[in-house]
C-alpha cells in the first residue's frame, strides 16, 4: 500500500512539475509585491485543485457532457501557454501599465494560465482519470493534493529568489527571456501532440 502510494506520488510530481509551474510563477511575478505574488499563489492553486477535484470525482464525464476531446483541450492550453511564453521574452520590452484595473486582469490571467495548462493539464486529467480507476478516488486525491501543496510552497518561497535576481536586473532579464522561450517551447509541445493523435 505504502509502495504504491509512493509510485503514485512520483507519478504526479512528474505530471504536474511543479518546477516548470514555479519557473512561470517566478518570471511573472517577480515584479509584484509580497502581497500580490501570494494572492496569485493561492488563487493559481485554488483554482488548478478545483479543476483537477472536478475529474477526480466525475472524470471522463465532464468531458463528454462539455463534447471537449482530451486532445482538442491540449491544443487551447498549448496555445494560451505559447502566447503566454512569447509574452514573457517581452516581459521587459514595454512599459509597464499603471492602471490598476489592467494590472488586476493580469494577476488573474497568470493565475489561470498556472492552473490550467501547467497544474493541471491535459496530461494531469488523463493521468487522475485512470487513476481513479486503479487506485481509487481517496488515494488518488490525496496524491495529488500533496504535490499541489508542494507547489504552493514552492509559489511562496519565491520571495527569497526575488532578492537574489533582483541585485542583477541584466540577470533576471536573461533568465526571463530563456525560461520565456521554454515555455514557448512547451506550448508548441502541447500543440503537436494534440494535433499528432487527432490525425
Amino acid at each position: 500500500m505504502h509502495i504504491e502510494f509512493l509510485n503514485l506520488l512520483i507519478l504526479f510530481f512528474v505530471i504536474i512539475d511543479p518546477i516548470k509551474s514555479f519557473i512561470y510563477f517566478f518570471v511573472k511575478t517577480n515584479t509584484l509585491t509580497k502581497f500580490e505574488r501570494k494572492k496569485i499563489a493561492f488563487l493559481s492553486i485554488g483554482i488548478g485543485l478545483a479543476l483537477l477535484y472536478v475529474f477526480l470525482f466525475f472524470g471522463a464525464q465532464v468531458l463528454e457532457v462539455l463534447r471537449i476531446n482530451i486532445n482538442v483541450f491540449r491544443i487551447a492550453g498549448g496555445i494560451l501557454l505559447g502566447l503566454s511564453g512569447a509574452a514573457m521574452c517581452g516581459v521587459y520590452l514595454s512599459r509597464p501599465s499603471e492602471e490598476d484595473e489592467k494590472k488586476e486582469d493580469e494577476n488573474l490571467t497568470t493565475a489561470i494560465v498556472i492552473a490550467t495548462p501547467l497544474l493541471t493539464g491535459p496530461a494531469a486529467i488523463t493521468t487522475v482519470i485512470i487513476s481513479v480507476v486503479d487506485n481509487g478516488i481517496i488515494m488518488t486525491g490525496l496524491a495529488a493534493t500533496l504535490i499541489f501543496i508542494l507547489t504552493l510552497v514552492l509559489f511562496l518561497s519565491s520571495t527569497f529568489f526575488t532578492k537574489i535576481f533582483n541585485r542583477s536586473k541584466v540577470t533576471l532579464r536573461v533568465i526571463s527571456t530563456i525560461l520565456g522561450l521554454i515555455t514557448f517551447a512547451n506550448g508548441i509541445k502541447f500543440i503537436m501532440i494534440g494535433l499528432h493523435v487527432i490525425t
